[in-house]
């Protein structure tokens, strides 16, 4: 509502009084006497029937014409009466009193999701005009006037944080992926594009080579085996050409055992020592990121990734991914998918004190794309449930392809 979402984007000095003032609004008749029998006529909810109850319950079950069960009779009556005769369940606790409005739970809220949580991530190639992703309705990829334009138009609801992935032309693939790094490539030029024009953009990029790969993997192949210690080489000149274009934020998404200190240690003797590393920590093999692939055209040209990316079975191993990341040096943790993964994003964030990042990835979103098309949910309400509920998980930061239209959502009921 709105009187909740105003609260929440108040200044601080203010929200003391905007929630007792919201409390006291919508709890006015609180106390109104009424004609029926200890009744207070609150009026909440504003809908439903409006007419008295009487609160003593009596003789309402007389014309029936069968005999129904009475839970104020007997010895051991399960609903005792109050002073006024009305019916009564002794129960003291009753959480429902902090839920009773919307000034109430504003006042009361554990978790709040705002546009600065987010990080947009936004599909590039090197055409000049935008193409559909079908798989993703409302996705696209975009030319480099359309990414300036979307990312201009975020900046303003409050997004400030995009992450670019890159459609590569196939003539530009190869085993070793020297196009993850060519400074003349499509992602660092973009780079240099959003930074000229909106300098306080946080730029992050991905690390990882299957985008430029002709055998569609996120590391070297030889004789059908992904290359550790080989692809990290290739990781550490992508990560420092991405950061000499003005990248913020890289993000190793490979799942390569040791990239992380690797990586750091290439940003750092390169001088770049305040660039961030959003790590990829527990990114699962997932069945969730056929969308995604769809975008880039990055589909696996043989097998699968289960020999570098974790097992969906696997709690307990995404803890140490986790300690392993942040000794080696990075700043931020990321659990993808996130949906499906809650539970991973609750133990990283009771295990670590770095911020933990959740990505809703392209098959959450075309799930909830294709529910939406049937009519079968309401699509505001259920991504804002859908955001809030990461955070709640534990999530400081959420990827979603949502985040700007989420973000007008909230402009539009108030949030700020």
């Amino acid at each position: 509502s709105f009187t909740q979402y105003m609260y929440l984007y108040l200044p601080p000095n203010m929200k003391i009084s905007a929630a007792i003032l919201a409390l006291a609004v919508s709890s006015a008749n609180a106390f109104a006497p009424s004609a029926s029998l200890g009744r207070t006529a609150t009026n909440l909810y504003g809908g439903g029937n409006m007419e008295p109850v009487d609160r003593t319950m009596n003789g309402i079950d007389d014309n029936l014409g069968y005999e129904a069960f009475d839970p104020t009779a007997g010895d051991s009556p399960a609903v005792a009466r109050n002073n006024n005769g009305g019916v009564w369940v002794q129960q003291r606790a009753r959480p429902r009193r902090n839920r009773k409005s919307a000034g109430v739970r504003a006042m009361v809220r554990e978790n709040i999701v705002t546009p600065a949580n987010f990080i947009y991530p936004l599909f590039i190639h090197d055409e000049d005009h935008n193409t559909e992703i079908p798989s993703m309705p409302g996705c696209q990829r975009h030319s480099a006037e359309s990414m300036l334009k979307e990312i201009g138009e975020s900046l303003e609801l409050g997004v400030k944080a995009f992450v670019l992935f890159p459609k590569v032309a196939d003539d530009k693939k190869t085993n070793l992926a020297c196009e993850a790094y060519n400074p003349e490539g499509i992602v660092h030029r973009s780079i240099r594009m959003i930074k000229e024009k909106y300098p306080d953009a946080i730029v992050c990029t991905d690390v990882a080579l299957d985008p430029y790969s002709d055998q569609g993997h996120d590391g070297v192949v030889e004789d059908g085996v992904i290359l550790n210690d080989v692809t990290i080489n290739q990781l550490c000149k992508q990560a420092v050409s991405q950061a000499r274009a003005g990248a913020d934020i890289v993000a190793p998404s490979d799942m390569q055992d040791g990239r992380v200190k690797a990586i750091r240690d290439a940003l750092d003797s390169e001088g770049f020592t305040n660039v961030s590393i959003l790590s990829y920590t527990a990114k699962y093999a997932s069945a969730y990121y056929g969308p995604f692939r769809d975008a880039l055209d990055s589909h696996p040209g043989f097998g699968d990734k289960k020999t570098y990316q974790q097992d969906p079975a696997n709690g307990r191993e995404a803890l140490i991914e986790a300690a392993l990341d942040a000794q080696e040096g990075a700043d931020m943790l990321m659990v993808k998918p996130g949906m499906p993964y809650l539970d991973i994003i609750r133990r990283l964030k009771d295990n670590s004190d770095l911020p933990i990042a959740a990505y809703h990835v392209s098959g959450e979103y075309a799930m909830l794309k294709a529910a939406v098309e049937r009519g079968w949910l309401d699509e505001k309400d259920v991504v804002l449930e859908t955001l809030t509920c990461f955070k709640r998980a534990g999530a400081d930061i959420i990827l979603t392809y949502y985040a700007k239209q989420a973000a007008q959502w909230m402009k539009e009921d108030g949030l700020y």
